[in-house]
């Protein structure tokens, strides 16, 4: 069952960089992260996909040049999930230190 707005809105307080974004009405949770090239970007992208793998749960995931943007949700709902902010969590600590790895 997809999370209600309240709960949206009280778990994204424990998120504070990253956005409910929504596209086809879909809401997602979104972040960018800027890093120092396009070789890096693919190994933040490689990494994100390696947990996705384990929790079989997979976002989108859009490499560029110095970037790397990830959105969460939950496809068989339509809409976030607990489970959304948890990944969304997980992607913040994979994507540290923040000396590296800049917000953007």
């Amino acid at each position: 069952m997809p999370l209600t707005d309240a709960e949206i809105e009280a778990l994204s307080a424990q998120l504070p960089e990253w956005t409910v974004t929504s596209q086809d009405a879909v809401p997602r949770l979104t972040r960018s992260f800027r890093v120092p090239d396009f070789a890096t970007a693919l190994q933040c992208a490689n990494r994100i996909g390696a947990i996705a793998e384990e929790t079989n749960h997979h976002p989108l995931i859009v490499i560029e040049w110095g970037r790397v943007t990830v959105s969460w949700w939950t496809h068989t709902i339509g809409g976030l999930h607990r489970n959304d902010f948890i990944m969304a969590a997980r992607t913040d600590s994979l994507m540290m230190p923040p000396a590296r790895f800049q917000q953007g």
